[in-house]
């Protein structure tokens, strides 16, 4: 079966950090681009990161550049998004996903709460 499931959200305080995982079944995530996407309350899912299937190309939000880290663990199977600095809009609901025309249905998500 094909699937992603994400974990690794929770409570934080502005400027503390947290890693999502993204663990992916049924296939193999170095041979497809790989994005995290967010969604908070009343607006519309967005893009976050993004990680070719190569491993060496990466690109970034410009709202998260230089405080997000996708990166990809291959023994694993699994896809990662590192948050340092985390500041009170990035609270929202995190997605992970295959790219393009191989993108599969949304999963449950992980929640991130920035909050003091």
């Amino acid at each position: 079966q094909v699937q992603l499931v994400e974990s690794g959200g929770g409570l934080v305080q502005p400027g503390g950090s947290l890693r999502l995982s993204c663990a992916a079944s049924g296939f193999t995530v170095r041979n497809y681009d790989m994005g995290w996407f967010r969604q908070a309350p009343g607006k519309e899912r967005e893009f976050v990161a993004f990680i070719r299937w190569s491993g060496t190309t990466t690109d970034y939000a410009g709202s998260v550049k230089g405080r997000f880290t996708i990166s990809r663990d291959n023994a694993k199977n699994t896809v990662y998004l590192q948050m340092n600095s985390l500041k009170l809009d990035d609270t929202a609901v995190y997605y992970c996903n295959r790219l393009g025309t191989d993108t599969l249905a949304w999963g449950q998500g992980t929640q991130v709460t920035v909050s003091s």
